[in-house]
């Protein structure tokens, strides 16, 4: 999501609170934000896939509770979720953090907090796709090799010199230099350094998850 890309909404059942905090997040005109007076209004209007960032309070009116709906959003791993609460147990508290709220808000909000929990969110998510987009090009200018000089790049990444590595393998030397300049074309690197650093980067981007990173309790 970005500032213009996926969009905020607000589940404020105060219609003073929906509004104050409505216009401190359009203030600028780069967000999309859309207010809903209820969770039960929120599930209805049936917009939920177009939001990145939620923020709803705990205590809803009508069937849905805020229990409820952070239970619905717990499989959206893609969707900021900011709970604003006051008075709570803690055992409510964290419920609420477990159940993958990205963070807890104290009612009634303050809607220059909330601007600046939404600002910090935002560019903590654009830092993490920018990271991601970079394991992901470096995964892909990796995919090229084959299956030999996959093993030939983990000998290098181990420390082996040609020779070493010759011994692993059962190559000749000669083979394993040519492999290692295949490597080093295909990879589009200069040095080994080079290469060692887009290997470890690959190596993050398979391990890297797709989504905001939740607080736990």
């Amino acid at each position: 999501m970005s500032e213009s890309g996926g969009h905020i909404h607000l589940v404020l059942p105060d219609p003073t609170e929906r509004a104050a905090c409505f216009r401190m997040l359009a203030a600028g005109g780069s967000r999309v934000v859309r207010s809903f007076a209820s969770a039960d209004a929120w599930i209805e209007a049936d917009t939920g896939a177009d939001a990145g960032l939620l923020i709803f309070h705990w205590r809803q009116p009508g069937a849905t509770d805020g229990a409820a709906l952070l239970g619905r959003l717990s499989e959206r791993r893609d969707l900021a979720v900011f709970v604003a609460a006051e008075r709570l147990s803690i055992a409510e508290a964290r419920a609420i953090l477990r159940g993958g709220a990205h963070d807890l808000l104290p009612a009634p909000l303050d809607p220059r907090l909330v601007r600046h929990a939404v600002d910090d969110a935002l560019g903590a998510w654009r830092a993490r796709q920018d990271a991601l987009a970079h394991r992901r090009a470096a995964e892909a200018r990796l995919a090229a090799l084959t299956r030999r000089e996959r093993d030939i790049l983990e000998a290098i990444a181990a420390g082996l010199g040609n020779k070493a590595i010759a011994r692993r393998l059962d190559l000749s030397p000669r083979t394993v230099e040519v492999h290692r300049a295949n490597i080093m074309r295909r990879a589009g690197t200069a040095n080994v350094a080079e290469l060692l650093r887009l290997q470890f980067t690959a190596e993050l981007a398979r391990g890297a998850p797709e989504n905001w990173v939740h607080s736990g309790a």
